[in-house]
C-alpha cells in the first residue's frame, strides 16, 4: 500500500470500520467510505493479513441468535415473575426499575435476529431501516444506562408513584433523545452492509455520538463507583444487592473504551499499523459481543 495516503480516512493499510460491529459484517467484506468511493477489503493481501471478519462472520449468526433467545425467555419470565409474585421483588428497591429494565433488555434483544441474518447474507433492506434499527439499539442501551444509574442514586424508585412515573418517562425520552445521533451517522453501505458510521470521522455529528457513548458507557460507570466509594449511602446499597445491575455498565465499558481507540487510530492520532488495526478488530468486536450479553443479566 502506499505509505502517504491522499487523505486521513484512508490509512496505508486496508481501512477496517465495517468489520468492527457484529451487523456490519457483509458480503465481500466492503463498504463506501467517506468520500463515496468503493473500497473492496482484502485481507488476504500483502502486508496486512487480518482473519478477523471471516471469523466473526462465522461466529457472530449463532452468537447472536443464542443471545436473542435466551434474552427473549428471561426477559418474558421476569416479566411474568414480578406481575404474579410481587412480594417475592423487593430488590432492587422496585418492581418498576426491573420491569424498565427487562422491556429494554427485551427492546434490544428483538433486533439481535435481524443482525444475526445480515451477520450472515448481509443488509438488504436499505438505509431507513438500518438507520432504525441503530436507533432502537442505542435507545435500549442509553435507557438501561439512565435506569441504572438512577436507581443508584436517591429513593427514586421507592414507590411507583407520580414522581417515579414523571422521571421513567423524562429517562425514555431523554434515552431516544441521546439515540438520534446514532441513527444520523449509520447507514447502508454498498448495497449489503448496514454500517455504524457512514461520516467522516471528524463530522460534528459523529463526535456528538462518541462523545454521548463515552460518557453514559465509559464516565458513568466511573463515576458511579468512585461516588460509591465516596459515599456511605451509596456504598450500603451494595450490600442489598443493587451494585449487582452496575454490571450492566460493567459489560458495555469495554466497548465504549474500543470506540474511543478506534476514533484515534481513524483521525491519525495514532499511527495507523496492520497490528494497531487488527488489535482493535479484536477488541471492539469482543467488546460489543461482551456487551450484548447483558441480556441475560
Amino acid at each position: 500500500p502506499d505509505a502517504h495516503p491522499p487523505h486521513p480516512q484512508t490509512p496505508g493499510i486496508p481501512e477496517t470500520p465495517g468489520s468492527l460491529h457484529l451487523e456490519e459484517i457483509m458480503d465481500n467484506f466492503s463498504f463506501y467510505d467517506n468520500y463515496g468511493n468503493e473500497t473492496l477489503l482484502d485481507y488476504d493481501a500483502a502486508p496486512c493479513h487480518n482473519r478477523f471478519c471471516p471469523l466473526f462472520q462465522l461466529v457472530a449468526p449463532p452468537f447472536l441468535a443464542a443471545t436473542s433467545a435466551v434474552a427473549a425467555v428471561a426477559s418474558g419470565s421476569l416479566l411474568v415473575a414480578l406481575a404474579r409474585c410481587p412480594q417475592a421483588w423487593r430488590w432492587p428497591r422496585s418492581r418498576a426499575l426491573l420491569a424498565q429494565l427487562a422491556v429494554a433488555t427485551a427492546l434490544f434483544a428483538a433486533l439481535l435476529p435481524a443482525l444475526a441474518a445480515a451477520a450472515a447474507r448481509g443488509w438488504h433492506l436499505g438505509t431507513a431501516p438500518c438507520r432504525l434499527t441503530h436507533l432502537l439499539w442505542h435507545w435500549s442501551v442509553f435507557a438501561q444506562a439512565l435506569l441504572v444509574a438512577s436507581g443508584s442514586c436517591g429513593r427514586a424508585w421507592a414507590r411507583w408513584e407520580r414522581r417515579s412515573r414523571r422521571l421513567a418517562a423524562g429517562l425514555w425520552v431523554v434515552a431516544l433523545l441521546l439515540a438520534t445521533p446514532a441513527a444520523l451517522v449509520s447507514g447502508a453501505a454498498a448495497g449489503s452492509g448496514c454500517v455504524r458510521r457512514n461520516v467522516a470521522v471528524l463530522a460534528p455529528v459523529y463526535l456528538l455520538h462518541l462523545a454521548l457513548c463515552l460518557c453514559l458507557l465509559l464516565l458513568l460507570p466511573a463515576g458511579l463507583l468512585l461516588a460509591a466509594l465516596a459515599v456511605p449511602s451509596l456504598r450500603a446499597s451494595w450490600a442489598t444487592g443493587a451494585g449487582l445491575t452496575w454490571l450492566f455498565l460493567g459489560l458495555w465499558a469495554p466497548y465504549a473504551a474500543g470506540l474511543a481507540g478506534e476514533f484515534l487510530l481513524q483521525a491519525g492520532l495514532l499511527e495507523p499499523t496492520c497490528a494497531s488495526f487488527q488489535h482493535l478488530d479484536l477488541a471492539l468486536g469482543l467488546g460489543e459481543g461482551l456487551g450484548v450479553l447483558h441480556c441475560g443479566l
